[in-house]
């Protein structure tokens, strides 16, 4: 693309009034915006047909070959995200093993344990492991409730019940702790970024690309924000040296939370937050620039989306990243203001002259946005309080990175069959775009992608 005066004050007006808009999204009415959003959505029924029927193929497929599914899709495949069990799995081993301390493990262990009704599911899994899964499970929820135990399995359960009242609470946290940890081991590549490497080829030799996200908590002192700093530029000089192709889109990346930059990623340390993470996150960007990979700044909490963008822009504008085709940028379909923010990275695009890789994702904080947003007590959410509403927002989104895919390259994260089938509908042959999924889940739907010519990270 051939720059346009990007510090013209028609450009300037333009991106101001854009981030007016995404200000004022902040709480609107989420049944309104809904319905606005399945209009921009609706690609009109022959194009529902044909997705719907393609979903159906991928899951008649993927179900037929279930033994190459990881463990976390065999779990789900029994308990299903819209059920309360499925539910608990994926908050305690998204949360279990981060726990300091025994007290707080206990505490929820049993929160979260208790809220499952483990014996409905008790030998339905076509595989063994989530059966004696769910049967430790059901043990456990019995112990921690003081109700007496009745039905089918009531006599194995009391039994076990009265042995676990002599051992107690210690028994069941290691139990659940090491079911977790076996759960949470199938989400991590490796625990270095030159394991994730080797463990990557035979992934790699079936076609997909890889984005590598480093796992840990936010900096809470300066010492931290180093120590994460020296960390992504190692994964960067690391990544680089499978980065072979031409076009960085091709090429292995990486995801840069902000928050682990600096310990005080707050709006009332802007003016700091701007100058010393901002130049972190250019240096950073500039040396994936000379790596030519990819570089996704991660989205963080609601109330960080502002300050986020600023950093944005800053990096855009920055000259030593200019004609650089990497740099990425993470957009939640959750949040109401994802059409505002894509509508601004679009424009800020163009006015800096950069295309710039989008990857539209669901959302990962929803219970603390939800939580937040009532300590605070705000008349309403940041983000959509129904499930659907956030699918329809996605797909809305899609759309309009589609539409704009001169400025971007669009990238979909999801494990959905529909919503897969649907962008792909969407994009048709023209536009070039790729889906993304989480290692340890969605395998054998993003393997039949690739089957298909879909490209995959």
């Amino acid at each position: 693309m051939t720059p346009p005066d990007s510090g013209s004050p028609a450009a300037a007006d333009n991106l101001d009034a854009i981030r007016g808009r995404i200000r004022a999204h902040t709480l609107i009415d989420e049944t309104e915006l809904t319905r606005a959003l399945a209009a921009a959505a609706d690609l009109g029924p022959p194009a529902r047909a044909r997705a719907r029927e393609a979903a159906k193929a991928f899951v008649a497929s993927a179900r037929a070959d279930a033994s190459r599914s990881g463990l976390i899709d065999k779990f789900l495949q029994e308990y299903g995200l819209s059920t309360a069990e499925g539910v608990t799995l994926m908050r305690l081993a998204e949360a279990l093993l981060r726990t300091p301390d025994a007290a707080t493990a206990d505490a929820l262990i049993e929160d979260k344990i208790e809220a499952g009704d483990w014996r409905a599911h008790v030998g339905k899994s076509p595989f063994p492991l989530v059966n004696v899964s769910t049967r430790g499970l059901m043990v456990a929820a019995a112990w921690l409730d003081d109700a007496e135990p009745r039905g089918a399995g009531g006599k194995l359960v009391a039994a076990t019940k009265s042995l676990l009242d002599r051992v107690g609470e210690p028994v069941i946290r290691a139990s659940v702790m090491q079911a977790m940890r076996v759960m949470g081991e199938h989400f991590v590549l490796g625990e270095t970024i030159e394991e994730a490497g080797r463990r990557g080829r035979q992934y790699a030799k079936a076609g997909y690309g890889f984005s590598y996200d480093m796992l840990g908590e936010a900096a809470l002192t300066a010492d931290d924000a180093s120590k994460f700093f020296d960390a992504y530029a190692g994964a960067i000089d690391a990544i680089a040296k499978t980065a072979h192709a031409d076009d960085p889109v091709d090429n292995p990346g990486i995801s840069v939370k902000l928050s682990a930059l600096h310990p005080r990623y707050e709006y009332g340390k802007k003016d700091r937050v701007l100058n010393e993470l901002g130049g972190s996150l250019r240096a950073l960007a500039e040396r994936a620039k000379n790596a030519n990979i990819g570089f996704n700044v991660d989205a963080e909490e609601a109330d960080r989306l502002d300050l986020s963008l600023d950093l944005i822009e800053s990096a855009l504008r920055d000259p030593a990243l200019a004609g650089w085709d990497g740099f990425g940028v993470v957009v939640q379909a959750y949040q109401r203001r994802a059409l505002p923010v894509i509508d601004w990275l679009a424009t800020l695009a163009r006015a800096t002259g950069q295309r710039m890789m989008v990857r539209l994702v669901k959302g990962a904080y929803w219970d603390a946005e939800i939580k937040r947003a009532q300590v605070m007590g705000l008349a309403s959410y940041p983000v959509f309080t129904r499930k659907t509403n956030t699918d329809v927002s996605f797909l809305a989104c899609a759309r309009k990175l589609i539409d704009n895919a001169d400025v971007f390259f669009p990238q979909f994260a999801t494990h959905n069959a529909l919503t897969a089938a649907t962008v792909r509908d969407m994009a048709g042959p023209d536009v070039r775009y790729e889906l993304q999924r989480l290692h340890g889940m969605g395998e054998a739907l993003h393997d039949r992608l690739l089957e298909q010519g879909v490209k995959s990270r």
